[in-house]
């Protein structure tokens, strides 16, 4: 152990030995109860950042403290390596993305090892692997036969920039999430994953998962929409077709007076008469322009046009003018809304703008509402009006048997509706996984035998940038010969969305290198499910909603025997920091700033808001860099300490030299007395020896409980420094040695989950031949965390005189007579009656005279 603290060279010794001694290699079985700690993998963009260091540290806290308390821990990482970004990067700097991907995964694999982060690299795999696609094309085949993988012509939303298709979830205030560019709507033959079939489940077990955080639950719930009501039919006036529409207000259906379509829905143009044609055709084109979200919103005007059509009320008979409004979409329900404009405030504004009849249906009590003096809707409760049979009925106790009443009249049905769709997964690129399908003329979607797979992507492509995917120009990959006749046919040349590879990689790193199927099961079965993950809440109705229904299919499928993939969720913070800019650079680097003014222009620079750390904005920090100059044991404590995991992390450099500065403390202070700890004095238990004893037990209760399950790191490191404080001012070192050493030991393995490289040193320089790992997590006693003595104040009416230590736990009477029994208090007390004592035990006496 060096006499100054040297984290490069400690860190990369450290890191060398454990690679050599695959320290963190796991396998399945023995008598130690599985862990699998998992945290998002990431895509590979050939840096890390530090959101990344933020991540994984609390990844690496939880795995270690885990393996210290006597686990087997399953600590993996591998790359999602498919996406735009390497397309990109294709394009714009004549690389392949195959070379690119390769490039930065070791690029980033040698800054993740720099970070000593415990991950089992034999369990390494990235999505862009043959050996791991090829599953994924075995599923789809499965899918494909179990009718859960379809083909049908869809409205998308499609990207012109990046030239493919976007999932709903994909698409964020009317932009690609990728690119930003303003997302349109397409006509496309797509590929989908029935998802809605498992609408019920994925809904239902929500509410057993006891571990993730309410707010993606939330969102999960919302995302699904699960509504009851009815599906009604309006007939159409000269039309063989009806409109079919899907309400939870049934009980306002006698006040339907008009008919609102969304400009999707696909009778749009159909129904829409000869004169109305052209007005109908222009509205559809200004909407299709038109943000989904913003459509929806409450302060979006209302608009509209009429198709010419009229459709009939099946209750009333009445004829409802059948509109195109901007404010229904195909994405819920049927894409057609029955107008009740006296009980619902868009249908309201609507008429308003339209001239369109209002009826009321519901009245609420003491009041009479009137058509012809609304202002705006009623949407409260009453009683039914103008719906019989059902008048005086309450509005809530009608609605079940309006739903029955059309039943029996075959006018409608019951009926659950869910908001969410079927999973869109074809994409016009390249780097992606290959669709394993085959189109036949004669034999028409023929699927790939599964001796054939895998279906491999074609390295010998040309990227321009220009009409979509280049695997639609590669004659030698999309011509072939059909599986079933022999005949030319054609192959598909569309790929996978990447979240279908993230929406099971988490089982494969069960398995990686299995090669009968996607998974080995008994591997399967000993680890899974993950019982904690890690990653970004942004990823609540996208990646997480998709890996539990792949769960759910792959368990259908045979593969697992688990219903939900991830037990425990923890979404973590962003980091955030500062911008700076210049008038007439715009961003600017910290190395681009100098006393405050740009080193280009000279000008005044303008310290910005807290935000985001992005290369967009330059306030990114290298993590390279920071681990350069403090060691990867700094950054991690700083990203830990900084802030609670769920929260945003501001950066603040001083806080990071902080914790520097605290690493040396700790150093200084093993350093001092290493030669006595190796002595191993058996600690004492008396005087100040078990006051110190209290507090290093106390430490260790409050650390484990802060991070088992809590996640509390930034308090339990905050526990640990007071301890250190409490080392440093102990002043008896010489008369009670073992329990100083007891105290740094327990500081040395406190530390080790936060900054492991720094704490093996520690540990071997206390003279420790195991490891740390070897040591395990320590325990606390009881016993040694109660305290023997209180401090108690003493009052005489009511002002204090004095404070005493006494023997802690004295009942009200003892500790009374303890205190009449102090010198000092009787000198007080002298000359004065005793009244009464007011005794709190353990804290006060309030002495009562006269």
């Amino acid at each position: 152990m060096e006499e100054r603290y040297n984290p490069a060279e400690i860190e990369q010794s450290w890191q060398q030995r454990w690679e050599q001694q695959q320290t963190y290699r796991v396998t399945e079985g023995g008598p130690k109860p599985k862990y699998y700690l998992l945290e998002m993998f990431p895509y590979p963009s050939g840096r890390i950042h530090m959101g990344h260091v933020r991540n994984y540290s609390i990844g690496d806290v939880v795995a270690r403290f885990k393996r210290l308390q006597g686990y087997n821990v399953l600590h993996p990482m591998g790359w999602d390596a498919f996406g735009m970004p390497a397309e990109n990067a294709a394009i714009q700097h004549g690389i392949h993305p195959a070379k690119w991907t390769v490039e930065n995964i070791a690029n980033m694999r040698a800054q993740l090892k720099k970070m000593g982060l415990s991950y089992d690299w034999q369990r390494e795999f990235a999505t862009c692997d043959a050996s791991y696609y090829r599953w994924e094309q075995e599923m789809f085949l499965q899918m494909l036969e179990k009718g859960l993988a379809y083909k049908k012509s869809s409205t998308v939303n499609w990207c012109p920039a990046c030239q493919t298709v976007l999932a709903n979830e994909q698409v964020e205030d009317g932009g690609c999430w990728r690119c930003g560019t303003e997302v349109v709507d397409k006509e496309l033959d797509q590929w989908f994953f029935r998802i809605t079939d498992y609408a019920e489940e994925l809904l239902r077990c929500i509410e057993e998962l006891k571990g993730w955080p309410d707010s993606v639950l939330t969102m999960q719930r919302n995302w699904i929409g699960r509504s009851t009501g009815c599906e009604i039919a309006f007939a159409l006036e000269g039309h063989e077709e009806s409109i079919r529409v899907f309400t939870t207000r049934q009980d306002t259906l006698w006040g339907a007076t008009f008919m609102s379509l969304a400009p999707e829905h696909p009778l749009a143009l159909s129904l829409t008469t000869v004169e109305q044609r052209p007005a109908v055709e222009a509205f559809i084109a200004k909407v299709k322009a038109q943000d989904k979200k913003k459509r929806t919103s409450e302060d979006f005007e209302k608009e509209g046009v009429f198709t010419g059509a009229y459709c009939l009320n099946p209750v009333t008979g009445r004829r409802m003018p059948v509109f195109l409004a901007n404010f229904v979409l195909m994405d819920y329900g049927t894409g057609a809304v029955m107008a009740v404009p006296t009980h619902d405030q868009r249908d309201f504004e609507f008429a308003r703008k339209y001239e369109l009849p209002l009826v009321v249906v519901i009245q609420p009590d003491g009041e009479a509402l009137d058509p012809a003096t609304l202002t705006e809707a009623w949407t409260g409760p009453g009683k039914l009006v103008n719906s019989a049979p059902f008048d005086g009925l309450d509005n809530e106790t009608a609605k079940e048997q309006i739903a029955d009443y059309l039943s029996e009249k075959q006018l409608g049905s019951k009926t659950v509706n869910y908001r969410l769709r079927d999973w869109g997964v074809s994409r016009q690129r390249y780097w992606g996984t290959p669709i394993p399908v085959i189109y036949c003329d004669a034999c028409g979607t023929v699927p790939v035998p599964r001796e054939q797979l895998p279906v491999e992507l074609p390295r010998d492509v040309a990227f321009t940038g220009e009409g979509g995917s280049p695997l639609a120009q590669h004659e030698a990959f999309y011509r072939t010969c059909c599986p079933r006749c022999g005949a030319a046919a054609r192959r598909e040349t569309d790929t996978f969305d990447t979240f279908v590879e993230s929406s099971w990689y988490f089982a494969r790193y069960a398995c990686p290198d299995y090669t009968a199927g996607p998974l080995e099961r008994t591997a399967a079965e000993y680890w899974l499910p993950v019982d904690q993950y890690i990653g970004g809440v942004e990823h609540a109705v996208m990646h997480l909603l998709y890996a539990r229904f792949f769960t759910k299919v792959m368990r259908d499928l045979g593969y697992m025997n688990i219903d939900e993939p991830f037990t425990n969720l923890l979404t973590q913070g962003m980091v955030c920091k500062e911008t700076q800019s210049c008038p007439q650079h715009g961003w600017l680097y910290p190395e681009e700033v100098e006393n405050g003014q740009c080193r280009q222009c000279g000008a005044g620079v303008k310290i910005g808001r807290i935000e985001k750390m992005s290369k967009s904005k330059k306030n990114v920090v290298d993590p390279d860099h920071l681990i350069a100059r403090y060691g990867a044991d700094t950054a991690r404590l700083f990203s830990l300490f900084a802030a609670p995991p769920e929260k945003d992390l501001e950066w603040n450099e001083q806080s990071v030299e902080g914790c520097y500065r605290f690493l040396h403390r700790v150093w200084r202070l093993v350093y001092e007395h290493r030669a006595l700890c190796q002595s191993r004095p058996q600690p004492e238990n008396e005087g100040a020896a078990r006051n110190l004893r209290r507090i290093s037990h106390r430490t260790i209760c409050k650390v484990t409980q802060d991070i088992d399950g809590r996640f509390h790191f930034n308090t339990a490191i905050a526990a640990i420094m007071e301890l250190v404080n409490a080392v440093y001012a102990f002043e008896e070192k010489e008369r009670y040695p073992g329990a100083l050493c007891e105290a740094l030991e327990t500081l040395v393995r406190l530390l080790a989950p936060f900054v492991p490289h720094f704490s093996e040193e520690l540990w071997a320089g206390l003279g420790r031949p195991d490891s740390l790992e070897q040591a395990g997590w320590p325990s606390w006693d009881a016993a040694l965390m109660v305290e023997d003595e209180k401090l108690i104040v003493v009052q005489i009416n009511g002002k204090v005189r004095a404070k005493l230590t006494v023997a802690a736990g004295l009942d009200e009477q003892a500790l009374e007579q303890a205190v009449l029994a102090d010198a000092a208090v009787q000198r007080q007390l002298d000359g004065k009656t005793l009244r009464k004592a007011i005794v709190v035990v353990d804290k006060l006496v309030n002495l009562v005279v006269a």
